[in-house]
């Protein structure tokens, strides 16, 4: 196998802490087939946490993950749950923890175990929960949202326990939550009951991406989320579209003039009252974007600014399903009512609260030909900023650097972690971490999802390069 160091620039400074780099990359390739084969048998489990998938299945991943757990030498392994609002039962997470010894902090490593289903089974070049490696890639549901970062914190930790024996006395918590794809919706009720459980110092969230295939990145900023949905209602019921069309325009046209409201000319989204900026401190070209978002050749790019800001600090809104006759089914007849569901992420520094406000106060307003216009808000989410002058910060990127062998890009991402706004009310002192092992092809959520081997391999020993530093000096750094 090729060493992790094999790319590292020759003018490189390492670290002179006392660090054992080399027993650590040793121990991380020495187990590295074992891991991928680990990760290979959970990507086979279907485990799916929304209402319409057999429960069995995140059930049978729970305990595949609790026994993966046992096996990294934790003792005190449990698998929890707390009942959503309805009263039906949430999905299962599984928490193990090892107590820290005295003077030592404690880190708690997050990571999901449950998937998205795999939607249309005919765009998946191999099966969705068959793990197959092509190309230097692992394809598979799952493969790298989120089952590699839970492999990612069990490998690191089983290096550095093997490395440093009884000299590593710090404190770690596994969390994998079993519902993050279906909108963590007992996550808040699983902190009040479980508070002192999981309390740590640190906390290094595992659900990101790298900066592109061979240069890392620690997640420094995450758009926060608000969604719902609109409806437009024209008339009491439908009506024959020859005996009364012309007067009166059909629910799905007055829909979709609303609609384009939503932005401007350039395709700004042109709300009023939210939040934006342009000071990225990284972009990227838009070939880059384009390649990596599959944008169609002549497709306009919409928005102004910079790419990055555009995908991280300004808002985006975006119309994300509709209530309307499906083609197939289709008569002559005027719709009465149309209705759509919107997603829109905001910029670190926006309230969700007001950000929903303003868009209702937006499309109320601007109701086409006076047509009733009915707002539903639905799930609201806070975005988030890294201080990246912590300590455990800069032990991350430090790991970084020291694993990949190239100064890694400290990145904003356009997606939403709503959660972390309730660890943060929780523990208000806790330094929070969001790192991954994707990268912009990997495609998760999609069909022919997929992890580049050879960066995984590099992100379990920065986090067990990360945890060893963490352990050696604690965080008065």
């Amino acid at each position: 196998m090729t060493s992790a160091h094999a790319d590292t620039p020759q003018n490189k400074q390492p670290y002179s802490g006392g660090i054992p780099v080399e027993a650590l990359t040793m121990a991380v390739n020495e187990s590295f087939d074992a891991t991928m084969e680990s990760l290979r048998n959970l990507v086979s489990i279907p485990g799916i946490a929304w209402p319409s998938f057999d429960p069995k299945e995140l059930d049978r991943s729970a305990e595949a993950v609790s026994s993966l757990v046992e096996a990294a030498g934790m003792t005190d392994v449990r698998v929890l749950r707390c009942d959503k609002a309805d009263g039906t039962p949430g999905g299962p997470a599984v928490v193990a923890r090892r107590p820290a010894a005295a003077g030592k902090p404690t880190i708690l490593l997050y990571a999901h175990h449950d998937v998205q289903p795999p939607g249309d089974r005919s765009l998946w070049l191999s099966e969705p929960f068959v793990a197959e490696e092509r190309d230097g890639r692992l394809y598979g549901r799952g493969a790298a949202d989120d089952k590699a970062g839970i492999m990612a914190h069990l490998a690191a930790y089983s290096a550095v326990s093997k490395v440093l024996g009884e000299e590593f006395g710090l404190g770690v918590t596994f969390f994998f939550e079993g519902e993050e794809e279906a909108g963590s919706p007992t996550f808040r009720a699983f902190l009040e009951e479980h508070q002192e459980l999981l309390r740590s110092d640190v906390i290094v969230v595992a659900d990101s991406s790298n900066w592109k295939v061979g240069v890392p990145a620690l997640t420094t900023s995450l758009r926060g989320l608000v969604d719902g949905t609109f409806e437009v209602r024209v008339l009491d019921h439908a009506v024959h579209s020859g005996m009364f069309g012309g007067p009166v325009l059909d629910a799905p046209t007055l829909l979709s003039r609303l609609i384009a409201t939503l932005h401007d000319d350039d395709g700004n989204v042109a709300v009023a009252g939210l939040v934006g900026r342009d000071d990225v401190a990284v972009d990227l070209t838009e070939e880059d974007y384009r390649a990596d978002a599959s944008v169609l050749d002549g497709v306009r790019l919409a928005g102004s600014g910079t790419i990055g800001s555009r995908l991280w600090t300004k808002p985006a809104l975006s119309i994300i399903g509709m209530d309307v006759p499906a083609v197939d089914v289709a008569s002559n007849t005027l719709i009465p009512a149309a209705r759509a569901k919107f997603s829109m992420r905001l910029a670190p520094g926006q309230d969700p609260d007001a950000a929903m406000d303003a868009l209702k106060s937006h499309v109320e307003s601007k109701a086409p030909f006076g047509a009733k216009v009915t707002f539903t808000p639905g799930e609201r989410g806070n975005p988030f900023a890294t201080d990246t002058s912590s300590v455990a910060a800069k032990l991350a990127l430090w790991a970084l650097e020291e694993s990949w062998g190239v100064k890694p890009v400290e990145m904003g991402i356009g997606g939403s972690i709503p959660f972390i706004a309730d660890l943060l009310e929780m523990y208000p002192d806790v330094q929070i971490l969001v790192t991954g092992v994707e990268d912009p092809d990997s495609r998760a959520h999609s069909a022919n999802e997929s992890l580049h081997i050879g960066d995984f391999r590099h992100a379990v020993l920065a986090e067990a390069l990360m945890l060893a530093r963490l352990n050696a000096e604690g965080l008065g750094a």
